[in-house]
């Protein structure tokens, strides 16, 4: 089984079956396709995936599940889940928190909205973090900030690089302010981290907002990002209504923070892995 397989407990169907016409033997089974975000064109589900679900037409990078995630960019059968008792409660006793939690669990396979690990890259050893936003919008709770601090603990205790895909609408407000307190602990957990010299990577996946983008995931010593990802604390939208003015066009893109020197480095999806293994590599030769 493959490792995406891990993490899709429900795979969804690649294609539908028609009623036979009148004097066929067989039904008819067409693929199912997805409309892009990007272009507007139906995409066969199938080639998308092959594609690693990029658009073949605009070259639009659609949301990957973090098993996806893990799947593309490590070594084959080298990633050792960490910390994966972790499961988040309800400390505040929302109304309709619990549900929710458990209907992301049920749909995703994920026990919450980030998994980290170790693994290896091209063959050098790293910690990885990687968040979904198909888990409650990838929302950070006290469980997502817990996971990511240990594993920047991991890492500096094996003296490893970390690597962590961010992918999120915010803090999530069902856990009030235990979750807003994550922003501090993931923010002092990377600073002691990088106090030891040690090389911390941020990839910025489409979207990365809210209290992920204002802690840990813009503390990185490189900061790199999907083309066309978003990236910001506050969406457009609430700016533009709360200044009353229009905002330039593609501000808080990907291709806009670069041009600000707000990033690094804007890296496609099929090149990815290679891009992180040679930062690795030179990094593990300067030491």
């Amino acid at each position: 089984m493959f490792l995406k397989d891990l993490f899709n407990p429900k795979p969804r169907k690649k294609y539908i079956t028609l009623p036979a016409r009148a004097g066929d033997s067989s039904p008819l089974e067409v693929p199912t396709v997805k409309p892009c975000p990007g272009c507007g064109n139906r995409i066969q589900e199938e080639k998308l995936e092959l594609n690693l679900k990029v658009c073949p037409e605009c070259g639009y990078h659609h949301p990957l599940t973090a098993g996806e995630r893990i799947w593309i960019i490590t070594d084959e059968n080298s990633f050792t889940e960490l910390d994966s008792e972790l499961t988040s409660c309800d400390p505040l006793n929302f109304p309709g928190y619990s549900e929710r939690l458990q209907k992301a669990q049920e749909e995703t396979g994920l026990k919450e909205a980030v998994i980290t690990g170790t693994a290896s890259i091209n063959g050098e050893k790293i910690v990885i973090g990687v968040m979904d936003s198909h888990f409650l919008m990838g929302s950070m709770g006290s469980v997502v900030g817990e996971k990511i601090a240990r594993a920047f603990e991991t890492a500096r205790r094996e003296r490893l690089p970390v690597i962590i895909f961010t992918a999120s609408g915010g803090a999530r407000m069902q856990e009030g302010m235990y979750s807003l307190m994550q922003m501090a602990k993931t923010s002092a957990a990377a600073a002691r981290f990088q106090e030891e010299g040690l090389l911390y990577v941020a990839v910025l996946t489409h979207p990365t907002t809210g209290g992920v983008t204002a802690s840990f995931a813009t503390l990185a010593d490189i900061i790199i990002a999907e083309p066309g990802s978003l990236v910001c604390f506050t969406g457009p939208r609430v700016i533009e209504q709360t200044i009353r003015q229009k905002l330039p066009p593609g501000f808080q893109k990907a291709e806009f923070l670069l041009e600000h020197g707000m990033i690094d480095k804007i890296v496609h999806r099929k090149e990815m892995k290679d891009f992180l293994g040679r930062i690795i590599a030179l990094h593990r030769w300067r030491e």
